[in-house]
């Protein structure tokens, strides 16, 4: 957490987590915060720092990080990430609970369970329609605000003995669902062993998170950071759920967050497997998901990524023009510090989020101001840190572009857009 003192945390991994193969790192994003750490002035001197260090299992095609902070350092009753926040997540959550609703629900009484529920955002359209519901949040302040929506939320981390006790109260669940939750998650063993033990038998766990195709692709780097250890392919899905009697029985590829893939489980032979699980294989292996040359390049393509970007604004910074963050988000953490943006390149980040107001960026310490401080004097560059809702942005930011404004991107590469 943030008083934490500034030392590396013990946990490196010098073996999978999944297979217990030997890894090791491909390269080093260098000394990084929390990226959820937004502090104050007086917290500087105390603030937590690791190194950001990505490793590519060869045995069993799992992505991950090395070394990561004890979850309860990142998660705990001042987290600073609230789902509501975003327009645009509300509907995809909206949709992703209505889809579950209509293709997966039995009509005797079910019950869902979801992990990471953060604010309700998913688990209150289930309470809306009167089905039995769980919400499981490890944070508390964000569990709380779920409970003021009517949503049933239990203040726990989920694993093995999490399942025990849903099941003792509640019974085993129908659906397990998860939305950008099962990457942050070191433990996937006792998940994975939680939800075999929580689902019914022909129960599903459906979960989406950042694709790892997309990020190779797109060389959004700015994806891994602290709280996602794993970054998954349908390759890894299928080993790590495999190990534990589940099988991967259907994907579907999702637009949030820059490229995401929606994962559905259920116990082997349960369940006819569809043909987008074999497309999504033979497709991950055309990219060269299973080969280490293909992490290589990814390392090239970040630094050349880096480099330009820290050309524009440096050049920026020369002719003396404002530049202002969009969005303090926690993927612009892992930019702002690998790059070495400093205050002196961005004046301030505007965000709309009421607890990183008034504080300061983790690491790069560049003030965060509310989004009045943006609309109310345009700078002359917008650097766009949300660029993973840059379509949702762009449609109410028509005053900045005809004030003359321009904005900054760095994905799927760096340029201007006027």
């Amino acid at each position: 957490m943030i008083g934490a003192p500034m030392i590396k945390v013990a946990n490196i991994m010098t073996n999978c987590r999944i297979c217990g193969n030997k890894i090791d790192k491909f390269m080093t994003f260098g000394r990084m915060p929390l990226a959820n750490g937004f502090l104050t002035e007086a917290q500087f001197k105390d603030e937590y720092f690791f190194e950001l260090a990505p490793a590519f299992c060869e045995s069993c095609h799992t992505f991950q990080i090395v070394d990561q902070p004890a979850p309860e350092a990142m998660f705990h009753g001042e987290y600073a990430f609230f789902s509501q926040t975003s327009r645009s997540m509300a509907v995809h959550f909206e949709a992703f609970a209505k889809d579950t609703m209509a293709r997966r629900l039995g009509p005797q009484d079910p019950f869902v369970v979801e992990l990471g529920s953060n604010d309700g955002i998913m688990l209150r359209h289930f309470a809306k329609a009167g089905i039995r519901h769980l919400g499981i949040e490890p944070s508390a302040n964000v569990a709380e605000a779920a409970r003021a929506q009517g949503v049933n939320t239990r203040c726990a981390f989920f694993g093995a003995e999490t399942a025990r006790e849903i099941m003792a109260e509640h019974g085993q669940a129908d659906i397990i669902q998860a939305a950008n939750v099962m990457c942050h998650i070191p433990d996937l063993k006792s998940v994975a062993e939680g939800v075999a033990l929580l689902l019914k038998p022909d129960g599903l766990l459906i979960f989406e998170d950042p694709y790892l195709g997309d990020v190779i692709r797109k060389t959004s780097y700015d994806q891994i950071y602290d709280e996602h250890v794993y970054v998954f392919s349908a390759m890894s899905v299928a080993r790590i759920f495999g190990a534990h009697g589940l099988e991967l029985v259907a994907v579907e590829p999702q637009k949030t967050h820059g490229g995401s893939m929606r994962y559905v489980v259920g116990r082997k032979g349960r369940h006819a497997v569809e043909a987008s699980v074999a497309a999504a294989l033979a497709d991950e292996k055309a990219l060269g998901l299973d080969r280490p040359e293909t992490y290589d390049q990814f390392r090239r393509d970040c630094e050349a990524s880096r480099d330009g970007l820290m050309a524009a604004l440096n050049d920026l910074a020369a002719q003396g023009k404002r530049v202002v963050g969009y969005g303090a988000t926690s993927k612009s953490t892992t930019v702002t510090q690998y790059c070495g943006i400093t205050p002196r390149h961005v004046e301030f980040i505007s965000d709309t989020t009421p607890t990183k107001q008034g504080k300061c960026s983790p690491g790069a310490h560049i003030p965060v101001k509310p989004y009045d401080a943006f609309a109310s004097n345009y700078p002359d560059v917008a650097l766009l840190f949300a660029w993973n809702h840059a379509e949702e942005i762009f449609a109410k930011e028509d005053g900045f572009r005809a004030a003359g404004g321009r904005w900054l991107v760095y994905v799927p590469e760096v340029k201007f857009i006027p």
